[in-house]
């Protein structure tokens, strides 16, 4: 029977909790989701990056990191896709309309929109990418070391885009008036942008 790797879970912990609760396009996206719609509105799109990420880890740990070794334009183009995607986001976000219009015309991301958006977030595939390189070892309990990983990562990520929402949520009233609202979009907007920025650098 193999080992339970704690020792993974004490390495990997402090760098998880530090990549998963700093900004970045998730936790700005539930965050601007919850200042426009309210917590409960947003569970889906939260429940879809809890489940997403996770999903992505352990499939990037099992093998798909080995396709792009062996074929780097496939990485090339998703990296493409991934800027393309955050910047029509960012436009999303930037033109949103008041909290009133936004009930009527505008609606959250639903759950499968938030598992995909993973797979063309930049953060996330630099963070699935370090902890499979960095913090696993390549034994016979290679499996059961990405397994541990996606586990504390679900946990992890619930945790943090829960935290985002409800911050969002409790801008809402500070952000009744059209124009603080659009100031605060602007902002997201940008905050969003910028965390591209090491994806075009990379």
């Amino acid at each position: 029977m193999q080992a339970f790797p704690l020792g993974l879970i004490v390495s990997s912990f402090p760098f998880m909790i530090s990549m998963g609760f700093t900004p970045g396009p998730n936790n700005i996206l539930v965050a601007s989701s919850g200042v426009n719609f309210g917590f409960r509105a947003t569970i889906p799109h939260i429940l879809g990056v809890t489940v997403g990420f996770p999903l992505m880890l352990l499939i990037v740990g099992l093998g798909l990191a080995k396709i792009f070794i062996a074929f780097p334009p496939i990485h090339t183009v998703l990296r493409y896709v991934c800027i393309v995607y955050m910047l029509y986001l960012a436009w999303r976000i930037a033109r949103a309309s008041a909290m009133d219009e936004a009930r009527g015309t505008r609606k959250p991301l639903t759950f499968m929109q938030g598992a995909l958006i993973q797979w063309v977030n930049g953060k996330g595939w630099v963070v699935a990418l370090s902890l499979v390189t960095t913090y696993t070892v390549v034994d016979r309990t290679l499996p059961l070391q990405i397994a541990t990983l996606a586990a504390i990562a679900l946990f992890i990520t619930m945790a943090s885009v829960c935290c985002w929402t409800y911050f969002g949520s409790l801008l809402r009233k500070f952000l009744q008036t059209q124009s603080r609202r659009r100031w605060f979009n602007y902002s997201i907007a940008a905050l969003l942008v910028v965390s591209i920025i090491p994806v075009i650098w990379e």
